[in-house]
């Protein structure tokens, strides 16, 4: 059986864990890799699209990293159970003409005994931003433990 530690029940220092291990997953934008962190049966919901398993999920991440480009995002734990999580984040990117956007959003994530998030209910709302206002400014990948989080930077 597959697992992905830290697993639930959460404590407050595994629920920060987890969710600064979901955002460096997401920042590095393999669809595939990232994935594996979820149930072969996940269930999603993102703005205004579901999904239904991990094949699925795989699938919605390729096409948004094809469209959201240079993106990094950064996570901050809102809330915890035993086995939820509640999240808020914002990430910045650009579209293929260049306009900039911050997107900001909450999830609550449920998991599997195995760590494996089974559900993800996302609400997510875009801020066009101007280039130079952008504040997610490292190197592609990993956020540096170093930078600021969401609420160090007044977001």
């Amino acid at each position: 059986m597959e697992t992905r530690p830290p697993l639930p029940p959460f404590t407050r220092d595994t629920a920060i864990q987890k969710v600064r291990l979901a955002e460096d997953g997401w920042n590095t934008r393999d669809a595939a890799k990232v994935a594996t962190a979820y149930t072969i049966d996940t269930k999603w919901r993102n703005r205004a699209t579901f999904v239904n398993n991990r094949d699925e999920a795989e699938a919605f991440l390729k096409a948004k990293w094809i469209r959201e480009l240079d993106y990094r995002l950064i996570k901050e734990l809102w809330a915890f159970t035993e086995n939820r999580i509640a999240v808020r984040y914002a990430y910045e990117w650009h579209d293929d003409s260049g306009n900039w956007f911050r997107s900001y959003g909450n999830e609550n994530w449920e998991f599997a005994e195995s760590g494996l998030m089974a559900n993800r209910f996302a609400s997510i709302n875009d801020l066009p931003i101007a280039e130079a206002d952008r504040k997610f400014l490292w190197p592609q990948g990993r956020r540096p433990d170093d930078h600021p989080g969401l609420s160090d930077l007044g977001l």
